[in-house]
């Protein structure tokens, strides 16, 4: 199948990308990105820029779209900076890809998504899924991660910390509150891809424990 890949330089992306490149299943893979990939044989990286997609790019029309996008407040340093990386973008690639004939979407979303949320950081994610639902795929994953497991090129503020206290309770603590390994999280995004079982799904963070 052909896979479009979107935050394929994330911590959740990277891992995405190099199970999708591995897998049998998968016969080409394109990654719009910002910077450079290294080349592979079945990879293709158009270097784009997210706030001008090109709406008539033959890739757009895949398989099964994989949206792993996403930022920090920190990183955007604004509200509507955050909107636009962690709903506005996913969502037209959401479109594009659609009105291209691409069926099914996979999301990386987070525990506690919730379009009515007073939480500004839920609110965006659970609206994110509900223009995805609104738009009709035949296929839907969001997958919701609570806290992610993995090396990021940049580190963020109070999540080292918080992933070593839950490291060493991790075996008694509850599993929607363990860490999300980004190899599982990747994992369930590209099983749910590969599937593109009908209808909308969500994958919790109990699942990905």
């Amino acid at each position: 199948m052909k896979l479009l890949l979107v935050g394929a330089t994330g911590l959740v992306g990277r891992e995405v990308l190099r199970l999708a490149l591995a897998d049998a299943r998968v016969s080409q893979v394109v990654a719009p990105v910002r910077k450079a990939l290294p080349a592979h044989p079945k990879l293709d990286a158009p270097i784009v820029d997210f706030d001008r997609l090109p709406p008539d790019a033959p890739w757009w029309q895949a398989d099964a779209v994989i949206c792993t996008l996403g930022t920090t407040m920190k990183v955007a340093g604004t509200r509507r900076a955050f909107m636009r990386v962690d709903h506005d973008y996913p969502l037209a690639v959401a479109r594009l890809a659609l009105a291209a004939g691409t069926p099914a979407y996979a999301l990386n979303s987070a525990a506690g998504a919730n379009a009515a949320s007073r939480i500004f950081y839920n609110r965006v994610k659970g609206e994110l899924e509900r223009d995805l639902e609104q738009l009709g795929f035949a296929s839907l994953t969001c997958v919701r991660p609570g806290l992610i497991g993995g090396e990021r090129e940049q580190a963020r503020a109070g999540e080292g910390a918080a992933l070593r206290v839950l490291r060493v309770l991790g075996p008694v603590l509850p599993r929607r509150w363990r860490i999300n390994p980004a190899p599982r999280i990747a994992g369930a995004l590209l099983e749910a891809a590969l599937a593109a079982a009908p209808g909308v799904h969500i994958v919790s963070s109990e699942q990905l424990a």
